[in-house]
C-alpha cells in the first residue's frame, strides 16, 4: 500500500455507523491519518474491537453504542462524542437500514436510518461544526440512488433523498464554510457483509452483479474510505454539494 497521503492531525472526526464495513474503514483511515475519532453503532463487541484498532494508531478513540433510528439516542451520542473529542470537525453519516423489500418496515427503517439519522446527527453536530476551522459533513449514499430498481425500491428512494439532501444542506451551510458531500459506493464486499452473504445465499444475483462491474471485482471498503478522506481534506476545499460515485465503472452498464 502507498504511504498515507493525508494529514488529519488536529481533526476531530465522528463516524455514525463506524464499527464494520465501510464505516469501520473510514474511521480507521482517519485514525491512520492522525485524527481523533469517535464511532457509534449498535453492536457493543464490534464497537470495542474497532475502538481498539483506532487507538492502535496512537490517536484518541471514542466509541458508544447508539441506535441510529432513535432521535434522542443520536442527540446524546453526538454530544458525548463532541465532549470526548473536544469538538467536531468532520461528521460522517454512514448507517443504513438496508430496506430491500417493499414492506412498511423496510421503508420505515430506510427513512429513519439512511435519511433521518443523517439529518438528526447533522443537526446535533452543527454547533460544533460551525466552531470548527474546517467543518465538513459526509454522507454515504449509493449508486442505487441514480437508477430505477425492480427490487429494493425503498433503499434506492431513501438514498436518492439523501443525495438530494446533500445538495440542499451544502447550500444552506455554505455561509458557515461547512462543506457537505456524499459518496455513492457501488457493490462493496467485506467479511459478513451483504455481498458475502449473497454469494452464499443468492449466487446467481452475485454473479450477475459481478458481471456488470467493468473492473471485474467487487469494491473494497478502504476504497470508499480513500474517497472520504479526500473529500474531508483541504485538497477538496472547493468541493461541496456533490455525490461522488465510487463503483469501478459499475454504473456504466446501467
Amino acid at each position: 500500500m502507498p504511504r498515507m497521503p493525508f494529514d488529519f492531525h488536529g481533526y476531530r472526526v465522528v463516524v455514525a455507523g463506524g464499527s464494520r464495513g465501510i464505516g469501520r474503514s473510514i474511521a480507521l483511515g482517519f485514525a491512520e491519518a492522525g485524527a481523533a475519532v469517535s464511532i457509534c453503532a449498535r453492536g457493543v463487541a464490534a464497537l470495542e474491537e474497532t475502538r481498539q484498532a483506532l487507538a492502535a494508531h496512537g490517536v484518541l478513540a471514542h466509541a458508544q453504542s447508539c441506535d441510529l433510528a432513535d432521535a434522542r439516542a443520536i442527540e446524546a451520542y453526538v454530544a458525548e462524542a463532541a465532549s470526548a473529542l473536544g469538538g467536531i470537525d468532520v461528521l460522517v453519516n454512514n448507517a443504513s437500514g438496508y430496506g430491500f423489500d417493499d414492506g412498511d418496515e423496510a421503508w420505515i427503517a430506510g427513512f429513519n436510518v439512511d435519511l433521518m439519522a443523517a439529518v438528526r446527527a447533522s443537526r446535533a453536530a452543527l454547533p460544533h461544526l460551525k466552531a470548527a476551522p474546517h467543518g465538513c459533513i459526509l454522507h454515504t449514499s449509493s449508486i442505487a440512488a441514480f437508477r430505477p430498481r425492480a427490487n429494493g425500491a425503498a433503499y434506492a428512494a431513501v438514498k436518492a433523498a439523501l443525495s438530494q439532501y446533500t445538495t440542499s444542506q451544502a447550500l444552506a451551510l455554505a455561509e458557515h464554510r461547512i462543506r457537505v458531500n456524499a459518496i455513492a459506493p457501488g457493490s462493496i464486499a467485506f467479511a459478513d457483509g451483504l455481498w458475502e452473504r449473497r454469494k452464499l445465499e443468492q449466487p446467481e444475483l452475485y454473479r450477475a452483479t459481478l458481471a456488470k462491474i467493468p473492473f471485474g471485482r467487487f469494491g473494497k471498503p478502504e476504497e470508499i474510505a480513500h474517497a472520504a478522506l479526500f473529500l474531508a481534506s483541504p485538497w477538496a476545499g472547493w468541493i461541496t454539494g456533490h455525490t461522488l460515485v465510487v463503483d469501478g465503472g459499475q454504473m456504466l452498464h446501467g
